[in-house]
């Protein structure tokens, strides 16, 4: 009955738990003390007052509590009233984690403070603090991964101002706003990373990783573990952890597929699935990945002719063929010479330059290496003058073997015609010139349209009318 009344004494039971909280926490912290409103010491433990080299506590009553903790925020707490839960107070035995609380009278007004010194030299802190320090290196790797995976070049770094420069950059700043694989079409050495590498860069999905991956260059048994990972355990040899695959990493980004021309059967049936399901399984596993990313893929094959020989799927290709760019090679736009041997030689040391004789030999070759062997071409040249002034003789020394550029087939004034009907002529003219369009555009009639210069619908009266079909 005795033990009802007391807690049902409600008031009572309040001063109980908050003895009991004071007696717990003052057993276990490494020092306490109390101060008054006008933040002198009104008590503090033996083992307080032996870490600031009193030789008992009742030595530091009365006294201003800066004089006994110089370092001490307890005025400010009886001032402000409100608590500092968690501070690092420098000691002569080392840091400490304390604890600093306003003391109220019953109505509510501040008559003092109370301190806790919770841990010594953050003993008890260990798993936490062990804890944010793993967080912040996590952090810190995924930022450097993910600044290590941003896109390096923009539309700036692809040098040209003649009309078949302007027409790849216009159609690259196209297909930067949409979501559809782009297939990036032309020699090696034209710039078609780089193309990619701007595309993303100037793509909504910039803030995300660019992951790029060579086809030709990954041995065929580790190609698919590299593209889609693996399961931890998947076969003898392999992480035990599992290894995230490039569409993982890429999540959210770019996946750049270079050389795509070389990638295997399988994988491509694999990647056919990818781009239609929006899903994928890692090796090994059984668990169903949703994929959000999107694709640039890029050749120098020809892709119809590996679709005829059995070598590329031909589903695949329409899959990808949605915004083709083709590159042309450097003999096509010898126009954009001087400004890339411009931008080639202001990042070489040295200050070089190009004489007359030297453009007018580099406009003569058919750079088969395109620009890649220019810059090599320059840099070797560079690096093996003295003077700062780059000839012809060094040039060529460098470049070695010429190569003529093809000859033009010269146009004459007047073409040879066979005299005919006129009307079946131009039916047979006109249907020619729609098949070749339709080919070119792999039987996207709309594109042939816009190729042609027609409407849709017009396209579509012409090929009845001419027997075609798409």
């Amino acid at each position: 009955m005795k033990n009802t009344a007391t807690l049902r004494d409600y008031q009572h039971v309040r001063l109980l738990a908050i003895r009991s909280l004071f007696e717990i926490v003052e057993q276990s912290s490494e020092g306490t003390v109390i101060v008054d409103r006008d933040a002198r010491i009104v008590w503090m433990n033996e083992r307080y007052a032996r870490r600031y080299g009193l030789d008992e506590a009742n030595q530091a009553i009365g006294q201003d509590v800066e004089k006994v903790i110089p370092s001490s925020l307890l005025r400010q707490v009886v001032e402000t009233g409100e608590p500092i839960l968690l501070d690092m107070l420098d000691t002569p035995g080392g840091p400490l984690v304390v604890m600093r609380l306003p003391v109220h009278d019953d109505d509510g007004e501040v008559i003092g403070a109370i301190g806790f010194a919770l841990f010594d030299q953050l003993k008890n802190l260990a798993p936490l603090v062990t804890r944010f320090m793993q967080i912040q290196e996590e952090l810190a790797s995924t930022r450097s991964l993910l600044q290590a995976r941003q896109a390096k070049y923009s539309f700036a770094h692809f040098i040209g101002n003649s009309a078949a420069s302007l027409e790849v950059k216009r159609r690259a700043r196209r297909s930067a706003a949409s979501e559809s694989p782009v297939l990036l079409l032309g020699e090696t050495g034209t710039g078609k990373e780089l193309l990619a590498h701007a595309i993303h860069s100037a793509s909504p999905r910039a803030h995300r990783p660019f992951v790029s991956v060579n086809c030709a260059a990954i041995p065929e048994s580790l190609l698919e573990a590299e593209f889609f990972g693996t399961a931890p355990g998947a076969f003898t040899g392999a992480d035990r952890k599992g290894r995230p695959g490039k569409l993982q990493i890429a999540q959210g980004g770019t996946l750049f597929l270079d050389e795509i021309g070389d990638m295997p059967l399988a994988l491509q049936s694999k990647l056919l699935r990818v781009l239609q399901e929006k899903e994928f399984e890692a090796v090994g596993s059984n668990e169903v990945r949703r994929s959000d990313i999107r694709l640039i893929a890029a050749t120098s094959l020809d892709l119809e002719q590996a679709i005829q020989v059995g070598t590329f799927r031909a589903d695949l290709y329409y899959r990808l063929n949605v915004l083709p760019i083709q590159l042309p090679p450097l003999r096509e736009r010898l126009d954009d010479l001087p400004a890339l041997c411009e931008t080639i030689l202001d990042e070489i040391p040295g200050h070089h330059e190009l004489d007359a004789e030297a453009v007018a030999l580099l406009a003569s070759h058919a750079w088969p290496g395109n620009v890649r062997e220019l810059r090599n071409v320059l840099e070797r040249t560079a690096l093996l003058s003295d003077e700062p002034r780059l000839g012809a003789a060094a040039l060529r020394s460098a470049i070695g073997r010429l190569v003529p550029l093809p000859q033009q087939r010269p146009a004459t004034s007047t073409p040879q015609v066979a005299v005919g009907n006129f009307h079946a002529a131009r039916e047979a003219f006109e249907r020619e010139l729609i098949r070749q369009a339709l080919a070119e555009h792999s039987g996207n009639v709309q594109q042939a349209a816009a190729r042609l210069g027609l409407g849709r619908s017009t396209l579509y009266k012409k090929m009845v009318a001419l027997g075609l079909s798409s």
